[in-house]
Protein backbone atom coordinates (compact mmCIF):
# COMPACT_ATOMS: atom_id res chain seq x y z
CA UNK A 1 0.00 0.00 0.00
CA UNK A 2 1.35 3.56 -0.86
CA UNK A 3 2.23 6.30 1.35
CA UNK A 4 -0.57 8.37 -0.03
CA UNK A 5 -3.05 5.93 0.63
CA UNK A 6 -2.02 5.18 4.14
CA UNK A 7 -2.43 8.98 4.70
CA UNK A 8 -5.41 9.49 2.95
CA UNK A 9 -6.82 5.95 5.32
CA UNK A 10 -5.33 7.90 8.61
CA UNK A 11 -7.19 11.19 7.08
CA UNK A 12 -10.36 9.45 6.56
CA UNK A 13 -10.10 7.71 10.64
CA UNK A 14 -9.48 11.66 12.30
CA UNK A 15 -12.98 12.78 10.81
CA UNK A 16 -15.75 13.15 13.01
CA UNK A 17 -17.80 10.04 11.97
CA UNK A 18 -20.99 12.12 10.70
CA UNK A 19 -18.62 13.82 8.13
CA UNK A 20 -16.87 10.65 6.96
CA UNK A 21 -19.43 10.07 4.18
CA UNK A 22 -18.91 13.21 2.72
CA UNK A 23 -15.52 13.14 2.68
CA UNK A 24 -15.31 10.08 1.29
CA UNK A 25 -17.29 11.07 -1.56
CA UNK A 26 -15.46 14.37 -2.23
CA UNK A 27 -12.38 11.85 -2.36
CA UNK A 28 -13.17 8.62 -4.04
CA UNK A 29 -16.46 9.55 -5.76
CA UNK A 30 -20.54 8.82 -4.59
CA UNK A 31 -19.72 5.35 -6.67
CA UNK A 32 -17.13 4.23 -3.86
CA UNK A 33 -19.61 4.84 -1.06
CA UNK A 34 -22.18 2.00 0.25
CA UNK A 35 -26.07 2.48 0.30
CA UNK A 36 -26.24 3.46 3.91
CA UNK A 37 -23.22 5.79 3.28
CA UNK A 38 -25.20 7.52 0.86
CA UNK A 39 -28.27 7.73 3.32
CA UNK A 40 -25.95 9.49 5.96
CA UNK A 41 -25.28 11.61 3.69
CA UNK A 42 -29.19 12.38 3.49
CA UNK A 43 -30.08 12.48 7.01
CA UNK A 44 -26.79 14.34 8.06
CA UNK A 45 -27.32 13.16 11.67
CA UNK A 46 -27.76 9.84 13.82
CA UNK A 47 -28.78 9.85 17.37
CA UNK A 48 -26.75 9.94 20.51
CA UNK A 49 -25.87 6.65 20.64
CA UNK A 50 -25.72 5.91 16.44
CA UNK A 51 -24.11 7.84 13.68
CA UNK A 52 -25.92 8.62 10.75
CA UNK A 53 -24.51 5.81 8.95
CA UNK A 54 -25.52 3.29 11.85
CA UNK A 55 -29.18 4.73 11.37
CA UNK A 56 -29.67 3.90 7.89
CA UNK A 57 -28.18 0.30 8.17
CA UNK A 58 -31.00 -0.34 10.74
CA UNK A 59 -33.45 0.71 8.25
CA UNK A 60 -32.19 -0.87 4.97
CA UNK A 61 -31.56 -3.87 7.10
CA UNK A 62 -34.86 -4.45 8.31
CA UNK A 63 -35.92 -3.22 4.21
CA UNK A 64 -33.81 -6.48 3.17
CA UNK A 65 -30.83 -4.75 1.88
CA UNK A 66 -33.40 -3.62 -0.90
CA UNK A 67 -33.60 -0.24 -2.25
CA UNK A 68 -37.26 -1.02 -4.42
CA UNK A 69 -38.68 -1.82 -0.56
CA UNK A 70 -36.56 1.50 0.73
CA UNK A 71 -38.37 3.08 -2.42
CA UNK A 72 -41.97 1.63 -0.98
CA UNK A 73 -41.50 3.46 2.31
CA UNK A 74 -43.93 6.09 3.52
CA UNK A 75 -42.56 9.37 5.34
CA UNK A 76 -44.96 7.66 8.14
CA UNK A 77 -42.76 4.82 7.56
CA UNK A 78 -39.38 6.19 8.14
CA UNK A 79 -40.48 8.33 10.73
CA UNK A 80 -40.87 4.99 12.77
CA UNK A 81 -37.18 4.93 12.98
CA UNK A 82 -35.31 6.12 16.21
CA UNK A 83 -33.19 9.19 14.75
CA UNK A 84 -35.25 9.95 11.84
CA UNK A 85 -38.04 12.87 12.07
CA UNK A 86 -40.15 14.22 9.26
CA UNK A 87 -37.60 16.25 7.72
CA UNK A 88 -35.49 13.25 7.31
CA UNK A 89 -37.76 11.18 6.33
CA UNK A 90 -38.98 13.76 3.68
CA UNK A 91 -35.55 13.92 2.11
CA UNK A 92 -35.35 10.17 1.78
CA UNK A 93 -38.18 9.58 -0.21
CA UNK A 94 -37.48 12.73 -2.55
CA UNK A 95 -34.46 11.28 -3.17
CA UNK A 96 -35.57 8.38 -4.06
CA UNK A 97 -38.56 10.04 -5.85
CA UNK A 98 -35.53 11.78 -7.90
CA UNK A 99 -33.67 8.11 -8.78
CA UNK A 100 -37.13 6.66 -9.80
CA UNK A 101 -37.41 9.85 -12.50
CA UNK A 102 -33.78 9.77 -13.53
CA UNK A 103 -34.59 5.81 -15.01
CA UNK A 104 -37.69 7.22 -16.62
CA UNK A 105 -36.40 9.85 -18.05
CA UNK A 106 -33.82 7.55 -19.36
CA UNK A 107 -35.91 5.43 -21.28
CA UNK A 108 -37.71 8.66 -22.58
CA UNK A 109 -35.01 10.51 -23.98
CA UNK A 110 -34.81 7.27 -26.03
CA UNK A 111 -38.39 7.58 -27.39
CA UNK A 112 -38.46 4.45 -28.99
CA UNK A 113 -38.85 1.57 -27.40
CA UNK A 114 -37.41 -1.53 -28.38
CA UNK A 115 -38.28 -4.24 -25.92
CA UNK A 116 -39.90 -5.26 -23.07
CA UNK A 117 -36.96 -4.14 -20.86
CA UNK A 118 -37.43 -0.62 -21.89
CA UNK A 119 -41.52 -1.02 -21.13
CA UNK A 120 -40.32 -1.92 -17.81
CA UNK A 121 -37.45 0.96 -16.82
CA UNK A 122 -39.95 3.13 -18.27
CA UNK A 123 -42.71 1.83 -15.89
CA UNK A 124 -41.29 0.65 -13.09
CA UNK A 125 -42.63 2.96 -10.84
CA UNK A 126 -45.57 0.38 -10.72
CA UNK A 127 -43.54 -2.36 -8.70
CA UNK A 128 -44.02 -0.10 -5.95
CA UNK A 129 -47.42 0.16 -5.56
CA UNK A 130 -49.70 -2.09 -3.02
CA UNK A 131 -52.61 -1.97 -5.53
CA UNK A 132 -52.70 -2.84 -8.76
CA UNK A 133 -53.01 -0.81 -11.99
CA UNK A 134 -53.64 -1.14 -15.82
CA UNK A 135 -51.02 1.22 -17.62
CA UNK A 136 -51.76 1.26 -21.69
CA UNK A 137 -48.44 2.53 -23.63
CA UNK A 138 -49.72 4.32 -27.52
CA UNK A 139 -47.01 4.12 -29.58
CA UNK A 140 -46.42 5.13 -33.89
CA UNK A 141 -45.34 3.01 -36.35
CA UNK A 142 -41.56 3.66 -35.48
CA UNK A 143 -42.35 2.21 -32.09
CA UNK A 144 -41.67 6.17 -30.31
CA UNK A 145 -44.26 6.69 -27.29
CA UNK A 146 -46.81 9.05 -27.90
CA UNK A 147 -48.57 8.59 -24.54
CA UNK A 148 -48.73 6.67 -21.81
CA UNK A 149 -52.61 6.10 -19.30
CA UNK A 150 -53.69 4.53 -16.43
CA UNK A 151 -56.71 2.91 -17.68
CA UNK A 152 -57.57 1.56 -14.29
CA UNK A 153 -56.90 1.06 -11.01
CA UNK A 154 -57.43 -2.06 -8.36
CA UNK A 155 -57.28 -3.42 -5.24
CA UNK A 156 -54.11 -5.76 -3.59
CA UNK A 157 -55.43 -9.07 -5.68
CA UNK A 158 -56.34 -6.95 -8.72
CA UNK A 159 -58.15 -4.40 -11.61
CA UNK A 160 -60.68 -4.94 -14.45
CA UNK A 161 -59.71 -3.38 -17.97
CA UNK A 162 -62.24 -2.58 -20.04
CA UNK A 163 -61.10 -3.05 -23.66
CA UNK A 164 -63.07 -0.35 -25.62
CA UNK A 165 -61.65 2.12 -23.32
CA UNK A 166 -58.20 0.93 -24.51
CA UNK A 167 -59.11 1.01 -28.16
CA UNK A 168 -61.00 4.09 -27.93
CA UNK A 169 -57.47 5.51 -26.00
CA UNK A 170 -55.54 4.40 -28.98
CA UNK A 171 -57.95 5.95 -31.78
CA UNK A 172 -57.57 9.39 -29.51
CA UNK A 173 -53.86 9.20 -29.55
CA UNK A 174 -53.54 7.75 -33.33
CA UNK A 175 -52.00 4.99 -32.23
CA UNK A 176 -50.95 2.18 -34.63
CA UNK A 177 -49.08 0.34 -31.26
CA UNK A 178 -49.99 -0.96 -28.03
CA UNK A 179 -47.74 -2.01 -25.22
CA UNK A 180 -50.68 -3.32 -22.17
CA UNK A 181 -48.90 -3.11 -18.69
CA UNK A 182 -49.88 -3.73 -14.98
CA UNK A 183 -48.72 -4.80 -11.90
CA UNK A 184 -48.73 -7.73 -9.36
CA UNK A 185 -48.38 -6.28 -5.73
CA UNK A 186 -48.12 -9.85 -4.53
CA UNK A 187 -44.67 -10.49 -6.46
CA UNK A 188 -45.58 -13.48 -8.60
CA UNK A 189 -44.77 -12.81 -12.28
CA UNK A 190 -47.18 -15.31 -13.65
CA UNK A 191 -49.58 -14.48 -15.74
CA UNK A 192 -53.64 -15.41 -14.08
CA UNK A 193 -55.72 -17.03 -16.45
CA UNK A 194 -57.85 -13.64 -17.03
CA UNK A 195 -54.46 -11.89 -17.79
CA UNK A 196 -54.03 -13.99 -20.70
CA UNK A 197 -57.95 -14.21 -22.07
CA UNK A 198 -57.48 -10.13 -21.43
CA UNK A 199 -54.18 -9.84 -24.14
CA UNK A 200 -55.92 -12.39 -26.61
CA UNK A 201 -59.35 -10.19 -26.67
CA UNK A 202 -57.32 -7.19 -27.05
CA UNK A 203 -55.08 -8.32 -29.45
CA UNK A 204 -58.23 -9.78 -31.95
CA UNK A 205 -59.77 -6.67 -31.54
CA UNK A 206 -57.14 -4.16 -31.76
CA UNK A 207 -55.99 -6.17 -34.94
CA UNK A 208 -59.71 -5.25 -36.50
CA UNK A 209 -58.56 -1.51 -36.02
CA UNK A 210 -55.35 -2.17 -37.87
CA UNK A 211 -53.72 -1.37 -34.25
CA UNK A 212 -50.67 -4.48 -33.10
CA UNK A 213 -50.64 -5.46 -29.68
CA UNK A 214 -46.97 -5.41 -28.90
CA UNK A 215 -46.12 -6.89 -25.52
CA UNK A 216 -48.26 -7.27 -22.19
CA UNK A 217 -45.67 -6.48 -19.47
CA UNK A 218 -46.30 -7.57 -15.79
CA UNK A 219 -44.29 -5.76 -13.46
CA UNK A 220 -43.49 -6.49 -9.62
CA UNK A 221 -40.92 -5.71 -7.71
CA UNK A 222 -38.77 -8.73 -8.33
CA UNK A 223 -38.61 -8.17 -12.42
CA UNK A 224 -41.15 -8.55 -15.29
CA UNK A 225 -42.29 -11.01 -17.40
CA UNK A 226 -43.39 -10.16 -20.80
CA UNK A 227 -46.11 -11.86 -22.94
CA UNK A 228 -43.92 -11.34 -25.90
CA UNK A 229 -40.39 -12.63 -25.05
CA UNK A 230 -42.15 -15.80 -23.49
CA UNK A 231 -43.90 -16.08 -26.91
CA UNK A 232 -47.66 -16.07 -25.62
CA UNK A 233 -48.63 -13.17 -27.37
Amino acid sequence: MSEEMLKEISSIRSWAEEDRPREKLILKGSAALSDAELLAILIGSGTRGESAVDVCKTILKNTGNNLNELGKLSVSDLKKYKGIGEAKAITIVAALELAKRRRTAEVKEKEKISGSKDVYEYLHHLADLHNEEFWVMFLNRANKIISTQKLSQGGITGTVADIRLILKSALDNFATCIILCHNHPSGNLNPSAEDKELTQKVKQTAKLLDIAVLDHVIVSDGGYFSFADEGIL
